[in-house]
């Protein structure tokens, strides 16, 4: 996993609440058996007609933002199946931070082991994100969004600030104990 510490782009904002996992990557999309090559199918149905093509109102289709890292979203993101795919699906696109008011609680930790930080904000401070039109900085490090001359702080875990910062997947967090369970291994040997 790559290391976090700091994105700065114009964030996407998708003005929809409960947005389930269904949604971000259809069920028929998930065949694959690695983790990338999903971000062509995020957000399919509402990103496409029938036919494959662009339906231009919808917001993921606006060229404004082409190179954006930063997804805003309604309460209850990622609610619906536990389905990881979702969260490689918004890594593969670009997506590196996700601000909404609430998650579901698994798609929330799918997010932290995928190297995407999911932040969340009082609807109020959301919906004034979503109004911007400048870039929007989100600094992992000192835990603040900036915006139009705005400073807002957000609360993270120590132990999933780490990770991120870090770049550790759960893998690499139990190779920093490798020591540790080979003694262990060496002590209980049969």
């Amino acid at each position: 996993m790559e290391k976090f510490s700091k994105v700065s782009s114009t964030a996407i904002p998708l003005d929809r609440a409960n947005v389930d996992t269904d949604q971000i990557v259809p069920k028929q999309f998930l065949k694959l058996v690695q983790r990338t090559g999903f971000g062509k199918f995020l957000f399919y149905d509402w990103r496409f007609d029938q036919d494959g093509k662009q339906k231009p109102d919808f917001v993921l289709n606006d060229p404004t933002y082409s190179d954006s890292h930063i997804l805003l979203a309604g309460e209850n993101f990622g609610s619906g199946s536990s389905r990881e795919h979702a969260a490689w699906a918004l890594k593969d696109y670009g997506l590196d931070v996700i601000i909404a008011p609430s998650f579901a609680d698994i798609f929330y930790n799918n997010c932290f082991k995928n190297g995407i930080l999911p932040i969340s904000l009082p609807g109020n401070l959301v919906d004034d994100l979503m109004q911007t039109k400048s870039a929007i900085e989100v600094d992992l490090e000192s835990q603040t969004i900036r915006y139009d001359s705005r400073t807002i702080p957000f609360a993270i875990d120590e132990g999933r600030k780490k990770t991120l910062l870090e770049g550790l997947d759960d893998i690499a967090v139990t190779l920093q104990y490798e020591d540790r369970i080979t003694s262990y291994e060496k002590s209980h040997a049969l």
